[in-house]
C-alpha cells in the first residue's frame, strides 16, 4: 500500500474528528472524559512574523499571550472578490512582508466558493507559521459549525486555526440558538478541546446587547466589534459592551473603521440607485460622502483599548498606507476622540449602516 501524503493525512484526520459524534457531545458535560479521549494532539507555538515589532507598534491580544501588530489585514474588499487571485494573493504576502501578523477571514466572505479563504489559504501553504490565523462561522448549529471548519481548514491548508469566531452575533435569538443543545457552542468547544482551534471568539457590528449576553455566557478569549468614529451616535459599542470586554481582558478587535469608506471625505457616493447592500440585508441612501481622513478614522478606533483594527485593502497601495498610518499612531487625547466624534455626526448613519437593517 502507498505511503500516505501529507495533504491526504490531515484530510483524513478532519473527517476522523467530525465522526466523533458521541464522544464529542459528551464534552459539554463532561470535559476530561472527553480530553482523555481524543489522542494526544499538541499545537505548534504561536505564530511570529519577525518583522512585526520594528514595522508598528504591538499590543497583547487579551490573556492570549500574542503580541499583535496594532494593524491587521481584514478578509473582505479585494479579499472576498470572485477569482482575484492576482490581486488578493499579493496584497496578503506583501501584509506578511511589511509585519502584519494578524490575518481575518471567514467562511463567508466571498460567497459559496469562500474566495476570501482561499486567497489567505494560497499564502498559509507556504507562510502559516508568520500570521495569527483567525475564521469565523456563520452557523448556528453544531453540525453546520463543524463542517464549516472542516472546509476552512482544507481551504486555509493548515491542521489548525488560531482564532475560531461565531460570526455576526446580532440578537438574542442569535445566542440563544448558539448555546442551545447542538448548537454552535459544542462544536467550538469540541474543536479547542481537540486543538483544532486554538482560542474562541465572537463577532458583532449591529447592536451590543447580543454581544454582551454571548460574554455572560462564556469567557471568550476574543471580540471583534465594529468601532468606528461614528459608534456613538447609533447603539453605540462603547458605553456597555467596551467596558465589559476590557474588564474581562478579552483581545478587542475592532473593525469598520472607516465604515466601507462612508466615513471618509474621499469617499465618491454611488448613483443612489446602487446603493442597496443587498449582503447586509439593507438599503440606506446617501449623496454626501464622510467627514473623515483615514488617519482620523484609525487613530480615533486605535485610542480606544483596542488590541488591534483588522482593515480589508483593495490595492497594494492602500495596505501600505494603513501600515505606515499603523507605524506613526500616537494615541488622541479624550478632546481629539470627542471631536473627531462630533465631525462624524454627519455621516452617522451611512457609516453605521449595518446597524440600521431588519433582524429576525
Amino acid at each position: 500500500m502507498s505511503e500516505m501524503n501529507p495533504a491526504s493525512a490531515r484530510k483524513q484526520g478532519r473527517r476522523e474528528f467530525l465522526k466523533a459524534g458521541g464522544a464529542v457531545t459528551a464534552a459539554l458535560l463532561a470535559p476530561s472524559a472527553a480530553l482523555a479521549a481524543t489522542p494526544n494532539k499538541e499545537l505548534p507555538g504561536l505564530p511570529s512574523n519577525p518583522r512585526t515589532p520594528a514595522a508598528m507598534p504591538t499590543r497583547n491580544l487579551g490573556k492570549t499571550g500574542y503580541k499583535v501588530g496594532i494593524f491587521s489585514l481584514g478578509g473582505q474588499a479585494a479579499l472576498e472578490h470572485p477569482n482575484n487571485f492576482d490581486v488578493a494573493v499579493p496584497i496578503i504576502e506583501r501584509a506578511l512582508d511589511l509585519g502584519v501578523n494578524y490575518i481575518d477571514t471567514s467562511s463567508i466572505y466571498g460567497g459559496p466558493d469562500r474566495w476570501s479563504e482561499q486567497y489567505v489559504g494560497k499564502v498559509m501553504a507556504t507562510r502559516r507559521n508568520e500570521a495569527f490565523l483567525a475564521t469565523k462561522t456563520k452557523e448556528r448549529t453544531r453540525e453546520g459549525s463543524l463542517r464549516m471548519i472542516e472546509k476552512s481548514l482544507e481551504l486555509l491548508h493548515t491542521d489548525h486555526v488560531d482564532l475560531w469566531q461565531l460570526h455576526d452575533v446580532g440578537t438574542i435569538t442569535d445566542v440563544n440558538q448558539i448555546f442551545a443543545k447542538g448548537g454552535a457552542m459544542e462544536a467550538l468547544l469540541e474543536m479547542k478541546e481537540q486543538k483544532v482551534v486554538r482560542y474562541l471568539g465572537l463577532t458583532g457590528h449591529y447592536r451590543p446587547d447580543a454581544l454582551i449576553e454571548g460574554i455572560n455566557r462564556y469567557p471568550f478569549d476574543t471580540i471583534l466589534m465594529a468601532m468606528n468614529a461614528a459608534d456613538p451616535h447609533h447603539y453605540s459599542f462603547n458605553e456597555a459592551l467596551l467596558p465589559l470586554a476590557v474588564e474581562r481582558q478579552m483581545g478587542i478587535i475592532g473593525m469598520k473603521i472607516p465604515g466601507r469608506g462612508r466615513i471618509l471625505s474621499t469617499w465618491t457616493p454611488p448613483p443612489i440607485e446602487q446603493q442597496k447592500h443587498s449582503w447586509e440585508g439593507m438599503t440606506f441612501q446617501t449623496s454626501s460622502p464622510g467627514t473623515l481622513k483615514m488617519r482620523e478614522a484609525m487613530y480615533y478606533t486605535l485610542s480606544r483599548p483596542v488590541s488591534t483594527v483588522i482593515i480589508g485593502c483593495d490595492a497594494i497601495a492602500q495596505l501600505e498606507e494603513n501600515v505606515q498610518l499603523a507605524r506613526e499612531f500616537t494615541p488622541l487625547n479624550d478632546t481629539q476622540q470627542t471631536e473627531l466624534v462630533a465631525r462624524a455626526e454627519p455621516c452617522a448613519k451611512p457609516s453605521l449602516f449595518f446597524r440600521f437593517y431588519d433582524r429576525p
